[in-house]
């Protein structure tokens, strides 16, 4: 058998990529405190994870604002991407394409300050919102990941083949309903795909929403990145364990929902 260093090289990628998702894993059931030697296994820091209500509040917020904002970019995001690549050319189309691209090449700082003294603002003209919560962390994570949710569904849409929409439309059918049967099912993977992108992008931001977070809330990264001055807790490594254990499960249901609809 031939040695391959295209294979090799291959294993060294994905050996860079995920030894460290291994390593939380394997110390989050350690039972020493530090992650520099291993004692004995042990399911100490899950128990004490579903005993710290600081931490389990913080991710009960990311998962909200995560669905949330994932939801709201599809649906925003595959609206806009109809219209980029439908609605043929009109007035002020590049500038509207230009403010969809915008959020994917503007520094995560510069979108947070920005985003912050609009809240600021309409806090001070409108009287909404009151304060930095939730929602401001919501509005501003949408707007972090709709240009990525436009842009995938964008390209299944120009790969789409419309002859079959067309034949749709001449035996009589109605654009919503070629929509919603023919469109809507033939660009679902893109969608689920962005969905899970906006999720994850939305679950993994610190800066924006440092920026227009308030007292009230605080997200699970905002917890994360804070007790890096004291060392990260044991608790931390078992809680990223379980997200990736959820979020891998869902990542290959997804996979198999889209490798179903291809055959």
């Amino acid at each position: 058998m031939r040695f391959k260093w295209s294979n090799f090289i291959l294993f060294l990628g994905y050996l860079f990529l995920y030894f460290p998702l291994i390593c939380i894993v394997v110390y989050s059931f350690n039972e020493s405190r530090f992650m520099v030697s291993w004692t004995r296994f042990s399911m100490r820091w899950y128990k004490a994870l579903l005993s710290n209500p600081i931490i389990l509040r913080a991710t009960l917020t990311s998962l909200k604002v995560a669905c949330l904002s994932a939801t709201v970019s599809v649906i925003l995001g595959t609206m806009a991407a109809i219209v980029i690549t439908r609605s043929g050319r009109f007035r002020g189309k590049a500038l509207f394409i230009g403010a969809i691209a915008a959020p994917l090449v503007m520094p995560e700082v510069v979108m947070g300050l920005s985003l912050l003294m609009l809240f600021v603002g309409m806090e001070k003209i409108i009287g909404w919102p009151i304060g930095s919560g939730t929602a401001t962390i919501t509005i501003a994570h949408i707007v972090l990941t709709l240009s990525y949710v436009t842009m995938i569904v964008q390209a299944r849409l120009y790969d789409l083949d419309r002859s079959i929409e067309e034949a749709a439309l001449d035996l009589g059918a109605s654009p919503t309903k070629v929509f919603f049967v023919i469109t809507l099912p033939m660009i679902s993977p893109a969608i689920i795909l962005g969905w899970l992108l906006a999720f994850a992008l939305s679950l993994d931001d610190v800066v924006i929403a440092s920026f227009v977070a308030g007292p009230g809330a605080t997200t699970l990264p905002m917890i994360v990145f804070s007790s890096l001055r004291f060392g990260i807790s044991p608790e931390i490594n078992a809680l990223a364990t379980i997200l990736m254990t959820v979020l891998s499960i869902g990542v290959i249901i997804s996979a198999v929902l889209i490798y179903k609809k291809k055959i």
